[in-house]
């Protein structure tokens, strides 16, 4: 894989070097291919509107299609091979950090002209609307502030709890709060507790935990960042997973595991089954799993049920908001690429945006849209809470080859969960980030 991007960056036309006067293009009659990740039915059929409505009323003829291609793994496989050649797609989902690496390939485009064009960009009071945070993580510093992505939409890791169980503990004075833990201290109590006194309301004889736990980077930040830490030093340019919030933060998580508090979720979205038999009283998932909860406690104890922040040592929640965004392959033509950007334009639109967040339940991306939900904040109280906690946002980095670390991230957590020195683990694990964090950059 690293011979591969430095192969592209070796011989691949840097995208820059062209400066395109977009005024003066004509996207007349262009067709646009767009991968992303989305197959469930909600997802599929707001993007098969979407590009009915787009295609029926653009002015220029424009064709758009999209095209599943599995997961965010497998979309960037995909493209790795056709960086920066025309067998590209038009347009492409992505986390900030697989862009990045595409990026170092000289393999995206700079939507800046596009974005700020007066014939088709944003006005100054379009870009105003979207929530400034999520509008400039796709502006990269470490490529002279290109803007290599477009936000349409964004989740965060919230922590899901059983009401009912937490109430019966309180009642049997085994924890001494009310509500979900706001400290690590009182997760900790509650989580134990739940042990001790398994919820009244179970449906299902699978082995009761007070906390279970995918092992995921994301899960690992999410830990650090309520600690007052991150896993990556933006000053240095390097990797933190062995700063002392990120052993405090894995620290913390073996020793429930080693009091037989936690677990690991050992099947895909068994945490999710679990939590929804009322066998498991905490999970960490991501906002945009909160119908799929609520299916599982539905179809299973059907008890009471919210979203917190994690529990945090920090004056206030911080929590991890994250979200793919839509970029420009390189390798078409300054025609075919403005197509793509007026798609993407209509795609976060306020219309547009309103459809996706009740189809998809994303969070918005502009703040008019937000305005806009106050029927589908009374319908779905829950989504309301989580969209409360964006003031509290905080990101995983967005650096080349972090694809490749998160893997070794998961590794890491679950050799910590199984009792592997915390500090020995994660030194490796930083020193591996750096190690992949050079290879990529050059």
């Amino acid at each position: 894989m690293k011979k591969l991007l430095a192969l592209l960056a070796a011989t691949i036309m840097t995208a820059a070097l062209a400066q395109v006067d977009v005024d003066s293009l004509d996207p007349s009659g262009q067709t646009v291919t767009f991968w992303h990740q989305h197959d469930e039915p909600n997802r599929v059929d707001a993007l098969d509107r979407f590009t009915a409505d787009f295609n029926a009323n653009n002015p220029y003829g424009i064709t758009v299609e999209h095209l599943y291609q599995g997961g965010y793994g497998d979309i960037f496989r995909k493209m790795l091979p056709v960086l920066g050649t025309s067998s590209v797609p038009n347009l492409v989902v992505g986390y900030q950090n697989q862009t990045a690496t595409y990026a170092v390939a000289d393999g995206m485009v700079d939507m800046t002209p596009y974005v700020n064009s007066e014939k088709y960009g944003l006005t100054e009071e379009e870009k105003a609307d979207f929530f400034q945070g999520i509008y400039q993580a796709d502006v990269f510093p470490s490529f002279d502030n290109q803007r290599f992505g477009f936000p349409p939409n964004r989740s965060m890791e919230v922590i899901y709890y059983n009401i009912d169980w937490l109430e019966e503990l309180r009642s049997a004075g085994l924890i001494d709060f009310d509500g979900a833990p706001s400290t690590p201290a009182e997760f900790e109590a509650a989580a134990c507790a739940a042990v001790q006194q398994p919820f009244s309301g179970a449906t299902s004889d699978t082995n009761v935990l007070g906390f279970e736990i995918d092992p995921d980077a994301s899960n690992l930040a999410s830990l650090t960042f309520a600690m007052g830490g991150d896993v990556f030093d933006y000053a240095n340019n390097e990797y933190a997973y062995d700063s002392p919030e990120a052993i405090e933060a894995m620290t913390f998580m073996q020793d429930l595991f080693n009091q037989g508090c936690a677990g690991l979720a050992t099947e895909r979205y068994g945490d999710q089954t679990n939590f929804g038999a009322g066998t498991t009283l905490f999970t960490i998932g991501s906002t945009s799993g909160l119908p799929y909860y609520d299916s599982a406690v539905s179809e299973g104890a059907g008890h009471d049920w919210s979203v917190s922040v994690v529990p945090h040592v920090t004056a206030e929640p911080v929590q991890n908001l994250y979200g793919a965004s839509v970029g420009i392959p390189a390798g078409k033509s300054p025609e075919a690429n403005l197509a793509a950007w007026l798609f993407l334009k209509y795609y976060t639109s306020p219309e547009a945006q309103a459809d996706w967040a009740v189809s998809s339940n994303y969070f918005p991306v502009r703040q008019s849209v937000a305005e806009s939900m106050g029927d589908y904040f009374a319908a779905n109280p829950t989504y309301e809470k989580a969209f409360s906690f964006l003031p509290y946002a905080k990101s995983e980095p967005p650096v080349p080859g972090y694809d490749f670390v998160r893997d070794e991230a998961a590794a890491a957590m679950v050799e910590i969960a199984e009792g592997a020195d915390v500090e020995a683990t994660l030194s490796r694990l930083d020193e591996f980030g750096d190690i992949e964090l050079a290879a990529q950059s050059q």
